[in-house]
């Protein structure tokens, strides 16, 4: 919603002011200016980023079209989960947890937190630091530092995605300086012609560096936030599973392992203290 109401601000404030002082829209249609800034600017995007990053391209416009997949419900489902894990760890011991790390997607205890159990890669962490746990590893700071490695990796790789699309925000004004220059190129071979004509071809040539800066500052450039505020508004879903999993370690006990993971939420989608209680309240172990 936040993308179609923005792109319908920025279109009618640029075009329908520029129709109301008395602008010709049809000018502005140069479609051969737009293929070689736009195709440009694709290439370069090509070029510049690996792989992986252009696989992820269709999924980083999903993101900026929804926005943060995880609402205040998420979290309290997240937390809900940590409670019952650490309370089946206190109650039967670490054994008890075996299979259901061993084997999370027919775990009674993940599938009954459904948001939780679709996230493979939440559960991946969560498995993986519970099942050190089980082999003996119990030094909170050396736990503790892996976590920041893995945690510091994964925002690298959407960090990647993020400068990729700034890139193509900071690309585009230049390239449409090469747009107008060919433009003034075809305009210096027709210089014999009259006014009139001469006038269009220049108008024409213009319009390349109006839509270089204006797609850059208009959508690229805002993607690019839109991404890096979605991307860090997600990464707290996993520094509360951290802060959890480090208070569980520390010998905290589960009430207070999941206040620790609360904390780390942002206030806007932070659960209150009774919204907390109420969901563990019945929580399965």
């Amino acid at each position: 919603m936040r993308l179609i109401v923005g792109t319908i601000i920025v279109f009618v404030c640029v075009f329908g002011s520029y129709a109301a002082m008395g602008g010709h829209l049809e000018v502005l249609w140069q479609p051969f200016e737009f293929v070689i800034i736009l195709g440009a600017a694709i290439g370069a995007f090509i070029i510049g980023n690996p792989g992986p990053v252009l696989k992820a391209v269709p999924s980083m416009f999903g993101t900026i079209f929804k926005g943060p997949k995880y609402k205040r419900e998420c979290y309290v489902e997240l937390l809900g989960m940590q409670y019952s894990l650490y309370k089946l760890v206190k109650q039967k011991g670490m054994l008890a947890v075996e299979e259901h790390i061993e084997n999370p997607h027919n775990s009674s205890l993940f599938n009954a937190f459904p948001t939780f159990a679709a996230n493979h890669h939440a559960v991946e962490f969560v498995c993986d630091y519970m099942r050190m746990l089980t082999m003996g590893a119990n030094n909170v700071h050396e736990i503790d530092a892996l976590m920041d490695e893995e945690l510091e990796t994964h925002h690298q790789e959407q960090e990647r995605v993020v400068a990729a699309m700034q890139s193509l925000a900071d690309g585009t004004p230049a390239l449409g300086i090469v747009a107008a220059v060919l433009g003034v190129i075809k305009t210096m071979g027709a210089i014999k012609e009259p006014p009139e004509v001469l006038g269009h071809l220049i108008g024409g040539a213009l319009v390349g560096t109006f839509f270089g800066v204006f797609v850059a500052y208009g959508f690229f450039a805002p993607m690019a936030a839109s991404l890096k505020a979605t991307f860090e508004a997600e990464a707290k879903y996993y520094l509360s599973l951290k802060a959890g999993l480090l208070a569980h370690i520390a010998g905290q006990p589960p009430v207070m392992a999941v206040e620790f993971a609360r904390k780390a939420l942002m206030t806007d989608v932070r659960p209150t203290f009774a919204e907390v209680e109420a969901a563990t309240a019945n929580s399965p172990a």
